[in-house]
């Protein structure tokens, strides 16, 4: 009885880890008062538009730049790569997943991206882990910008080094970290266009830098390649930094219309990392029609270069239309466009009434953004008509002034 009384009382003063997932409640709040924004059933799309719940909307919430998800040639070659290999890879590329497919992307990212060599990843969350945590390792030092994508800081801390974080675009402070960090071995990130202001990291003076104190660079191109550059190339391509950048990363789910990513840079480092990169070497890999969407989207980002041209006309005749709405953008300068709303309360309550009229946008919230610094993200297509753009605008009118927004 003693024992079990033991046992009893050990139990009732123990730390229940699931306490925390019962008074999580915000989320139920929001869904019981119908505005809720998340985990939304599309069940069909044709890239600007989709239908919910039977409704159709006029998507403004996605990362389909270049408007490639339902292309001719890019479905075709998916088809075709379902029969010749099968619905999956079934291992990791280490091992049995590799494909002539897989090598082929290889062989041409990087030449996209002006580097000698690429190494394909099953998700770009997994290539910014894989990578950051293999390269700065134990004893080295990550240096990135505040506002850097989570997995960016994710493999950071995964690699057992330390990390240090500079103010959004802060120049001086990069400078200071580089000052107190850089006999370390330090590795400078940053994204190329930040995902939720819309703005470009001044990569000319943070490559200076780097050079300066003897660091490497590392651009997640997550949102760049396909949008910036001649060739859609990324953010070394737009700023005329080819053979300056260390490595550049690349994701598939953006302008590639397909699920994976990829990074970029010297051979003997892409070797390395080949044979080092846990998130590589540990998962299975890009399944075959995925790998033959993004090839079909290069071929056709090659044979239809107006597609960019169309995509940054509707950027900036959107954020053209919001602002001389009163509405303030921030320091968007891509089809990245975001309006500010505040507080979370608000954002839930315009997003919702903006889904009702038919758009559909994306309600970015702390810890994403800092507190009380809510927005709307949206985000344009090259094959957004400009009736569809029109009708978003009015749609932003409409609300704010159904709201008393001023």
């Amino acid at each position: 009885m003693a024992l079990m009384a033991t046992i009893d009382t050990k139990v009732r003063s123990a730390v229940d880890l699931f306490d925390k997932c019962r008074r999580y409640t915000i989320a139920r709040e929001m869904q019981d008062r119908g505005l809720y924004p998340y985990f939304q059933p599309i069940e069909q799309s044709d890239d600007t538009e989709v239908v919910i719940r039977g409704e159709r909307k006029i998507m403004v919430g996605s990362n389909n730049y270049l408007g490639l998800t339902h292309h001719p040639h890019v479905l075709e070659r998916a088809r075709q790569a379902l029969v010749r290999y099968g619905s999956g890879c079934t291992g990791s590329r280490f091992l049995n997943g590799t494909l002539d497919l897989h090598e082929e992307l290889e062989t041409r990212l990087a030449d996209l991206m002006g580097h000698e060599a690429s190494l394909v990843f099953s998700t770009g969350y997994h290539t910014n882990l894989g990578v950051i945590s293999t390269i700065v390792g134990r004893g080295g030092v990550a240096v990135q910008d505040r506002l850097n994508h989570a997995s960016l800081v994710d493999g950071s801390q995964l690699s057992n080094g330390q990390l240090v974080r500079y103010p959004h675009l802060d120049m001086d402070g990069l400078r200071r970290a580089l000052e107190a960090h850089a006999s370390k071995g330090a590795l400078v990130v940053t994204d190329g266009i930040f995902s939720m202001e819309g703005n470009i990291a001044p990569l000319p003076t943070i490559v200076a830098l780097a050079e300066e104190f003897g660091a490497r660079v590392m651009v997640d191109d997550a949102h760049s390649v396909g949008v910036l550059g001649a060739r859609g190339g990324g953010t070394a391509e737009h700023f005329g930094l080819e053979g300056r950048v260390d490595l550049a990363m690349a994701t598939f789910s953006k302008s590639f219309a397909s699920i994976g990513g990829a990074i970029a840079g010297p051979e003997d480092v892409i070797h390395y990392l080949k044979h080092h990169a846990r998130p590589l070497i540990f998962s299975a890999s890009m399944p075959p029609s995925a790998v033959a969407t993004v090839i079909a989207c290069l071929d056709v980002m090659e044979r239809e270069p107006e597609r960019r041209t169309a995509l940054w006309d509707n950027a900036a005749y959107l954020r053209t239309g919001l602002q001389s709405l009163g509405f303030d953008t921030g320091d968007s300068e891509t089809p990245i466009i975001p309006v500010a709303t505040g507080h979370m309360e608000d954002t839930f309550v315009f997003w919702r009434a903006l889904f009702d009229v038919g758009v559909f946008t994306n309600p970015v919230l702390p810890p994403a953004v800092p507190e009380n610094n809510c927005r709307l993200r949206t985000s344009v297509m090259a094959t957004h008509t400009r009736a569809q753009l029109d009708r978003v605008l009015e749609a932003f009118a409409q609300v704010r002034r159904e709201l008393g927004l001023h």
